[in-house]
């Protein structure tokens, strides 16, 4: 692909464009609002108390910049750990060896429960 030499020199000396200059200004009242409010807040809570102090800015700006500045909102509960995440935890012999072909009908009946819910239910005692 060919550019003319014009385009370059164009280009490089060209300033930054209004959408970089207005991130710059955003930049450090985001960063502030967010170390204010104890760094919990996400993009939507932190958009609205922008908003509600009084700074007209649109959601996925804040959403963009609070990416560039490398901040994000606290994020609730516990983390979930994968059912078999143990490899010291030890696993059935596997009797088939991965060949589930058969050749007549119950000759191989294979099932995995590992992923199955099932619930306890206590049974009712009467003490007479």
């Amino acid at each position: 692909m060919r550019i003319a030499p014009s385009t370059y020199y164009d280009a490089r000396g060209r300033g930054p464009s209004p959408r970089e200059v207005s991130d710059e200004r955003w930049k450090p009242i985001i960063l502030a609002t967010w170390q204010a409010q104890r760094k919990v807040l996400g993009a939507r809570k932190l958009w609205l108390r922008l908003r509600r102090d009084g700074h007209d800015i649109a959601r996925c700006t804040v959403e963009r910049l609070m990416r560039d500045l490398g901040i994000a909102g606290v994020v609730r509960g516990k983390r979930k750990r994968p059912v078999d995440a143990d490899p010291r935890e030890t696993r059935p012999a596997d009797l088939v060896d991965r060949h589930f072909a058969r050749f007549r009908t119950n000759q191989l009946w294979v099932a995995d429960f590992t992923y199955v819910w099932t619930s306890w239910i206590p049974a009712v005692v009467a003490t007479v």
